[in-house]
């Protein structure tokens, strides 16, 4: 079962938020990073949708061929 998960990243010294459906942190974390190399994973995390809608994060793009 797949769930939805944020990682956050720094970029260039400016941090991000994605959210990222995976089936664990491990792989949500490997999906931000092929998708993004350059990219420093700070955190993964649940989705806390409370929080998030706070601050809302983007979605990866999971349409790549």
């Amino acid at each position: 079962m797949q769930s939805q998960f944020t990682v956050g990243i720094t970029v260039s010294g400016r941090g991000d938020r994605i959210v990222v459906k995976a089936e664990d942190a491990l792989i949500a974390a490997l999906k931000v990073k092929a998708e993004r190399p350059e990219a420093t994973i700070t955190y993964v995390r649940r989705l806390n949708r409370r929080g998030d809608q706070r601050h809302p994060p983007h979605r990866l793009h999971e349409n790549r061929n």
